[in-house]
């Protein structure tokens, strides 16, 4: 595979920030490196179009945009581009998540504090009891809530009207969503993975902002081990920062941003500990797989979800995993990277 090019012509018209190392600094460094408009935004190019042009129909109309949904795995930009959409609309963003809405009292209360043209930015909406849920409903589609005044044979449901807004949501697990809630938005984008070139540029936009030297042969090792997202991206950028700070002078290169990497067990596709952990498991105690999802989880010491949301992702999209209705599977692509000989080829040649 040859190596993706790399435009160095690119300017990144941005203000170096300097931040104090305390508590905050992660969250604040996080804030700060996420870009502030669709212009700004690298890679998802077919989504990023078509926000674009959501938004601008609506900003002409002076209307709030449709109901937006992102879908997709962790850390690829949903809750950036709820950001974005806000700012680009000239609206609040009002943010919650599904776990912390555990009654519909909790949900109507946010919707009825809402003004016009705000956005509610719902993370994890596939959590949602299925309670709350139908507060959203009417919500969406008629611009108001129902409250039930009263109790007994004397209740009876009054219909608050809402001023129009825009609902956010992200999921990690579009299957999770019911169909009546997926229904009622208006816009629904999936976000993959990205390519080289597009963290490349992700990773010397963040290093321009935390004023470190990075060369694009060092973003490009860099973007290499990201797992085809920006916000492990960012991660490794800050590690390959503290050990170019320590032992190469504050400069990073592809040299420097190996050593780094290896250093803190990211290997050269971007597996990390746990991942290797994960695929030795399975053949070593396993014998290749299949195996249950709750059964690695218990011989990994993780959680399932954590495994089937964060883990298995990348793992399946790089070929390392199959999933057959039996459990999961370790391929050969996997024995060969970790240095093991295929189940197949132990069969056939009688190791």
């Amino acid at each position: 595979m040859t190596d993706p090019e790399v435009d160095l012509g690119t300017e990144l018209d941005l203000t170096p920030v300097d931040f104090a190392h305390d508590a905050s600094a992660d969250d604040t460094l996080d804030r700060a490196l996420r870009p502030r408009a669709l212009a700004d935004f690298s890679g998802q190019p077919e989504v990023r179009e078509r926000l674009e042009i959501l938004v601008d129909a609506a900003n002409l109309r002076g209307e709030p945009l449709d109901h937006l949904l992102f879908c997709g795995p962790p850390g690829l930009g949903k809750t950036t581009l709820a950001h974005i959409v806000a700012t680009e609309s000239g609206a609040p963003l009002r943010q919650t998540s599904g776990p912390a809405l555990e009654r519909p009292g909790d949900l109507a209360a946010i919707l009825l504090n809402l003004e016009a043209g705000d956005v509610l930015f719902v993370d994890e909406i596939h959590r949602l009891p299925r309670t709350v849920e139908e507060i959203l409903y009417p919500a969406m589609e008629d611009g108001g809530v129902d409250i039930v005044v009263g109790k007994g044979p004397t209740a009876r449901t009054v219909r608050l009207d809402l001023p129009p807004f825009t609902l956010v949501g992200a999921t990690t697990r579009a299957g999770m969503l019911t169909s009546p809630l997926r229904d009622r938005f208006g816009f629904v984008a999936r976000l993959g993975f990205y390519d080289p070139v597009d963290l490349v540029q992700i990773v010397l936009r963040s290093a321009h902002i935390l004023a470190v030297e990075t060369d694009a042969d060092g973003a490009l090792e860099i973007a290499r081990r990201a797992r085809g997202t920006p916000r492990i991206a960012n991660r490794l950028l800050r590690r390959v920062r503290d050990f170019a700070a320590v032992r190469a002078g504050g400069h990073i290169d592809a040299a420097v941003a190996s050593a780094a990497l290896e250093l803190f067990g990211v290997d050269a596709v971007g597996l990390d500990a746990l991942d290797r952990e994960l695929l030795t498991t399975m053949i070593e105690t396993c014998d290749g797989g299949p195996a249950g999802l709750t059964t690695l989880a218990v011989l990994v010491g993780e959680e399932a979800d954590t495994l089937e949301d964060v883990i298995e992702p990348y793992l399946l999209q790089q070929g390392f995993l199959r999933r057959t209705p039996r459990g999961r599977i370790v391929t050969d692509i996997a024995y060969r990277h970790l240095g093991r000989t295929p189940r197949g080829a132990q069969t056939r040649f009688g190791v």
